[in-house]
């Protein structure tokens, strides 16, 4: 390597931070229904009120591209792949680009609170695959294990880490970078609808949701502000 930092950081176990969202969510009164949507206006109906909704804040990601009234071509998949394990070494490690491709890529990630440690990975743009391939698994852990040494006893390969799986994502990624902004749509009455979106995020979205988040917060108080003085 030509150089190299280290530092301090965090890191978060995704399915109890998620978990933890929701309670807090539960605890400030939101109330969660689950639908089908072709077209973002049909949002508006899912208010618990059974009234119609008077704003809509989109995260829908990927779905953006094909959501009805949205549909931002500027959206593509980042195919992601990584593999779960048991061992845990004693730092977390990346770099980026390897001898296997430009899309391709080394990091040892421990999860926080027993929650395995997370080999990777790839960036495979515009792929839609969302099924795991075996042979880029193999690359990942045996390049996985070359950089970072004690995840194995010492003299041992890829055969003594203990996988509790594989997987595959496809990142939202944008050819403009993300997008949080207020669009006015028409609605299935015919009135305006405010729609507050935040997609895009790519690959960093844990990294990105406070900042993105406060900034949509931003806009549906200007929105919400702005009808109340029609």
């Amino acid at each position: 390597m030509d150089g190299g930092t280290s530092f301090g950081s965090v890191c978060i176990n995704p399915e109890i931070y998620l978990a933890w969202l929701v309670s807090q969510c539960l605890k400030n009164g939101v109330k969660f229904r689950r639908g089908d949507l072709k077209h973002i206006h049909q949002a508006a109906r899912l208010h618990h009120s059974g009234q119609r909704a008077q704003l809509i804040v989109n995260c829908t990601g990927l779905g953006s591209l094909s959501l009805g009234g949205v549909q931002d071509r500027k959206l593509y998949p980042g195919r992601g792949q990584v593999v779960l394990v048991r061992n845990e070494p004693r730092a977390m490690v990346a770099v980026s680009g390897t001898d296997d491709g430009p899309d391709e890529a080394a990091y040892v990630m421990n999860r926080a609170a027993g929650g395995g440690c997370v080999l990777g990975g790839c960036m495979q743009p515009g792929v839609w695959e969302s099924q795991t391939d075996a042979n880029l698994s193999i690359r990942i852990m045996k390049r996985c294990v070359e950089l970072c040494p004690e995840l194995v006893p010492k003299g041992e390969g890829i055969e003594a880490l203990s996988v509790i799986g594989e997987w595959t994502g496809l990142r939202p990624m944008r050819e403009d970078g993300i997008r949080v902004e207020k669009e006015i749509l028409k609605g299935e009455d015919g009135q305006p609808l405010t729609v507050i979106h935040d997609y895009g995020h790519g690959g960093y979205g844990f990294q990105t949701s406070y900042g993105c988040a406060e900034k949509a917060i931003t806009l549906v108080k200007e929105a919400l502000k702005e009808k109340a003085r029609l």
